[in-house]
């Protein structure tokens, strides 16, 4: 699969750009915002690459960082939602405004989008509201453990009231995650 590019944009188009790496050019797929940021023809450019496959074709859509793509990820994920329309849908703004639109449940923001009327646009909100406070989070909480255990399956409120059950001279996030994964299981 392919996952990243680097290499020369040796020409631009509306929807897509071709190019070279290593002597060989890639079409790839970019939003209309990114398409409006790039560089001119001759310029280097680094892409992370989501590689679709089908029966007929293989495409691929560009994104200028990770978490564009995984953005793009989450919005496959969806049923009824191809690389075009996901691809509308990440060129709709920041990935903050729209995780902030999509979090206070406005379908309007996929006004004008085609194939995306008001109950596909419900479904997407409701799909992506739990995924998308993930989503470019790298942060997470200060606590190791803690993120640890989110990422298990337990709440943040879960995970914290075990963590608070293990002794605080045990530093080791190790640790303290077999102990609050005990007291989890009671």
């Amino acid at each position: 699969m392919i996952s990243y590019l680097s290499g020369k944009i040796i020409l631009k188009k509306d929807k897509f750009i071709i190019l070279e790496v290593a002597g060989i050019g890639y079409k790839v797929f970019l939003s209309r915002q990114t398409l409006l940021t790039l560089s001119e023809i001759g310029e280097n450019l680094k892409l992370f690459i989501y590689q679709n496959v089908k029966e007929e074709a293989l495409d691929l859509y560009g994104f200028l960082n990770y978490e564009g793509l995984e953005f793009f990820e989450a919005l496959m994920d969806i049923r009824g939602v191809g690389p075009k329309s996901a691809l509308d849908i990440s060129a709709l703004g920041s990935l903050e405004k729209i995780k902030d639109r999509i979090l206070k449940q406005d379908e309007k923001i996929f006004e004008g989008i085609p194939g995306i009327g008001s109950k596909k646009a419900m479904t997407i909100i409701l799909e992506l509201t739990g995924k998308i406070k993930m989503l470019g989070n790298k942060k997470g909480s200060k606590d190791e453990a803690e993120d640890a255990l989110t990422q298990l399956g337990f709440s943040k409120q879960q995970a914290r009231d075990a963590l608070s059950k293990v002794s605080d001279s045990i530093k080791n996030p190790e640790e303290r995650i077999k102990i609050a994964l005990k007291h989890l299981g009671k």
